[in-house]
Order: structure tokens, then sequence, then C-alpha cells
């Protein structure tokens, strides 16, 4: 029974890993020209973001109730991650979940792999790591001094900023190193990977029941839009289903996990790492450049270099053992592989950056 299951999982896995891997294929970056292209989309994430954080702020300024708090700043994190798939620029964080998949899916088979092969592996694995730190760096970059300078902006209009300092020593407070910052990281890293396996089951559901053609040849639906519409829109929910799942499912996980967790009594919460870049953006605006040369802005700083490296490690890491559970990959056929990634960090450490 334990080895049916086990085998019922394993395929199940598999359904889930290629139809992410088909995703994450494209944040993959092989060469300067589309590593600078992650930088200018990861940039265009990172600006759609610090819109999202200002409107985070002004949800929770409604006063409202716990549920529709949440509610509503999921839907605001939703829309958000929504827009930025329908303009083509991306939230780092939704990645590893996605290219976990795709690396998994090139492996060499182990101990009956060439040299050639593993090599071309680690070539792999230094591009993905590149890509990743290309789309942080590009969120980062942007995120947090946006919001700092629409702060500026407001201040200097209306003599006040938009979030205020009772808003911004609690941004200091629960970004922190020293509070439980890296758990909620790590906790949102889950769900980071929640969102791939509900992006996965949709479009498998919506593939299985061959929604697309339904779209096409349904004579109402052909009647309303006519037959040339019908199949651009059959066409688009067929490549873009998947994406629209997880960042819609995300989004709202974002916002009602922790409405939910506070109506039950327990102490959790989401930590995004542009979200919080955004948020402490926005507490320097509103407590001034003195902040600097205090210790607990560095300590959110590194509250936030913690944050970026458990969402996307946790997420990756899950979806990377899933992905390997679909190959079938078994743990003395890593070995191989793991001592040349070794070689490749101690012989060229700069190629993974």
């Amino acid at each position: 029974v334990r080895a049916l299951l086990a085998g019922q999982y394993s395929l199940l896995a598999r359904q889930v890993a290629e139809r992410s891997a088909e995703t994450g294929e494209h944040y993959i970056t092989r060469n300067r020209s589309e590593y600078r292209d992650m930088l200018r989309r990861a940039a265009g994430g990172g600006a759609v973001i610090a819109g999202t954080t200002l409107v985070k702020f002004a949800v929770a300024a409604l006063g409202m109730t716990v549920f529709w708090s949440g509610f509503w700043s999921g839907a605001n994190y939703a829309l958000s991650f929504v827009l930025v798939m329908l303009v083509h620029w991306t939230v780092a964080t939704k990645q590893p979940a996605m290219t976990a998949p795709a690396l998994a899916a090139s492996l060499p088979a182990g101990r009956d792999a060439s040299d050639a092969e593993v090599e071309a592996f680690v070539d792999r694995v230094a591009q993905l790591i590149r890509s990743q730190a290309a789309a942080i760096a590009g969120n980062l970059a942007v995120c947090g001094p946006l919001v700092l300078a629409i702060q500026a902006l407001a201040t200097w209009i209306g003599g006040a900023p938009l979030v205020g300092e009772k808003d911004a020593h609690y941004v200091l407070h629960s970004l922190t190193l020293l509070g439980p910052a890296p758990l909620f990281a790590a906790f949102t890293g889950v769900l980071l990977f929640a969102s791939s396996l509900i992006a996965g089951w949709a479009e498998n559901w919506f593939v299985f029941h061959q929604l697309d053609s339904a779209l096409m040849w349904n004579p109402r639906i052909v009647a309303r839009l006519g037959a040339a519409r019908a199949r651009r829109w059959a066409l688009w929910w067929r490549a873009n289903v998947s994406g629209m799942a997880a960042n819609v499912s995300l989004g709202m996980m974002l916002g009602m996990v922790p409405a939910l967790a506070a109506i039950l009594g327990l102490p959790l919460e989401v930590r995004h790492v542009t979200l919080s870049s955004g948020q402490l953006g926005a507490a320097l605006g509103a407590l001034g450049l003195p902040l600097l040369a205090k210790p607990v802005f560095w300590w959110c700083v590194a509250g936030i270099a913690a944050t970026g490296v458990l969402n996307v490690g946790v997420s990756f890491w899950l979806a990377f053992k899933v992905a390997l559970r679909s190959r079938g990959v078994r743990v003395h056929d890593r070995s191989r592989i793991g001592q040349a990634l070794r070689q490749r960090l101690r012989t060229h450490p700069l190629s993974f950056i």
C-alpha cells in the first residue's frame, strides 16, 4: 500500500511539475541580453509593488474588521500581481516555485550521466541563481526608493507624508531581524509554493476538461464574440490560466491567511521581500533621513535580506523536492551532481552572480 501511494504521489507530482517547468523556462536567463531584460522587467515589477505598498497602508487606515481588511489587502496584492503578469514584468519571489521544476527537468541521469551532461546541469544552476538575483535586485532597486520619493513629494506638496510616523514605527518593529520576521518570511515561502500547486492544478483542470475548445466552439460564445475573437480568447486563457491562478491565489493568501490566523488567535503574519522594501522606504520617508543613523533601520535592512533568502529558498526547496519526486531521482544519484556544484563554486564562484 505504501508503494502504491508513493507511486500515485509521484505521478501527481510529475503532472504539476511538468506544467510548472513550462512556465519556469521563461524565468531563466542564459546570456547578457536576457539578463538585462530580466533586470528591466523586475524594475517594472518593483514600480507596481511600490503602488501596492501605498494601497496596503490605505486599506489599513480604513479601520475595517480583520476579515475585510485581509480580504481587500489580498485583492490589492492579487490585482497588482495580475497587472505585473499582463504587462510582462516580474516579481522575484514568484519565480522559484516555477523554475525549480524546470531545473529538475534538466537533471542528468545520475551515475549514467556523462561529464558534459553534469556540467550542463551546473551551468543551468548558475543561470538560475543569476536570474533570481537579477529579479530581486530589480525589484528592490525600484520599489523602496520609489515609495521614498512619493513620501518626499507628498511632504513637499501637502506638508505631510502619505504614511505617518505611527505606521513607520510599526514597520520598524515588524521588519527587524531581531523579531519573528524570519519565521514569517519562511511561512511566506510556503504560501509561494502553495500558489504554484494551485496554478498547476488549475491548468491541469483546464486542459483535462478541454475548456479551450469549449470557449472556441461554444455556439453562444461564438455568436456573441465572433469566431475569430472566441479563438483568441480561448488561446489566451490556455496560455495564461496558470499565471492567473498563481497570481490571484498568492495575492489572496497573502491577505487572507494572516486575517484568518488573527481570527483564530494565531500570531501568524507574512513577510514578502519586495513589499517589505516598500514599507521600509515609507518608514524612512515618514521619519526622515536621521533614521539612517539608527541601528533599528539597519536591523530592518538585514531583516529584508533574510526575508528575501527565506522567501526564495523555502519556495524553491519545496518545489524542487516535488520535482525530484516526480522524476524518481534517488539520494545516491545526487552525489555526483552535488560534487560538481561544489567544484564550480570553488573554482568559478562569480559564475553564480
